[in-house]
């Protein structure tokens, strides 16, 4: 058996609740059983909502929980150069393009689609700017036009051919999965407020720290079509992946800090014990 590398990579916006506590424990228990490594990353780079604060509280919980984890601790806010250097590689090659629509234009022309494709995160973006004669892009990023970067993912998709990447979750689409990264359209990886996407952070944040197993909720799935596209273009490795089940309340609804989710911080003074918390997500106590 390979020993595995994996990693919990939460944002530091709140405090973490049951789903956090069992994607901890999910990610750690698959480093232990294949006798290999564990690794916290700090997914910090909104850097308007993360706060020290969560991030202790984060490291606070988990330690309750009993997990222990190597440092230094990857934190994403001390990596931009890395995620501008491959966002430049791809551009270079062709596969990214400066967008200049604002939200409220991207809307407005969806709306006044008859039937906007959609993709696993709503309305695809129309694709306005992919089309702007290059002259008139140069002048507008000359003259400092506020932009985000798009992949051109149909052309990227193209340009490496088929892709695929092996999924070991207890779902329906386990095993060698062919890779559909046209799915999203052309998907933002960058912003000016935001120096790099959550797709383009965790392929590059991923391969620098060695991860061969990747483990998260069943929600990202999805994105793991388009993460196995950028890791071709950046020439990066592929880890494995494993997709969990995810931690809902008591109506069927996916727990989220943005709707208040009982945190692991309330239940630990309420006097509920890690071993009570690890019992009721499935995990053997310590």
């Amino acid at each position: 058996m390979t020993a595995d590398v994996t990693r919990f990579a939460p944002s530091p916006t709140g405090l973490l609740h049951l789903g956090h506590a069992f994607a901890a424990l999910f990610a750690e228990h698959a480093a232990h059983a294949s006798g290999g490594r564990f690794l916290l990353r700090i997914e910090d780079i909104d850097t308007a909502r993360a706060r020290p604060e969560f991030e202790h509280a984060i490291e606070e919980d988990l330690a309750w929980l009993g997990l222990s984890w190597e440092r230094p601790v990857r934190r994403q806010s001390e990596h931009f150069a890395a995620y501008a250097a491959a966002l430049e590689a791809l551009r270079r090659r062709g596969f990214v393009y400066p967008c200049f629509c604002t939200r409220k234009e991207i809307a407005a022309e969806i709306a006044a689609s008859a039937a906007a494709p959609q993709g696993p995160d709503g309305p695809l973006y129309p694709g306005t700017c992919r089309r702007i004669d290059p002259k008139e892009r140069e002048r507008r990023l000359a003259g400092g036009t506020d932009h985000a970067w798009r992949l051109d993912t149909a052309r990227a998709a193209s340009a490496v051919g088929p892709l695929t990447f092996e999924e070991s979750g207890a779902v329906p689409e386990a095993g060698h999965v062919v890779a559909q990264p046209v799915m999203f359209g052309d998907v933002v990886l960058a912003r000016k407020d935001t120096p790099a996407s959550y797709h383009l952070a965790v392929v590059v944040d991923d391969a620098a720290q060695g991860v061969t197993l990747v483990t998260r909720g069943l929600d990202l799935l999805p994105a793991t079509h388009l993460h196995r596209l950028l890791q071709e273009l950046l020439g990066l490795h592929v880890p494995h992946y494993r997709h969990h089940r995810l931690i809902t309340d008591d109506a069927g609804k996916r727990l989220a800090k943005r709707d208040q989710a009982t945190a692991l911080r309330t239940l630990r003074e309420r006097g509920v014990r890690p071993e009570d918390i690890r019992t009721q997500l499935g995990f053997t106590s310590r």
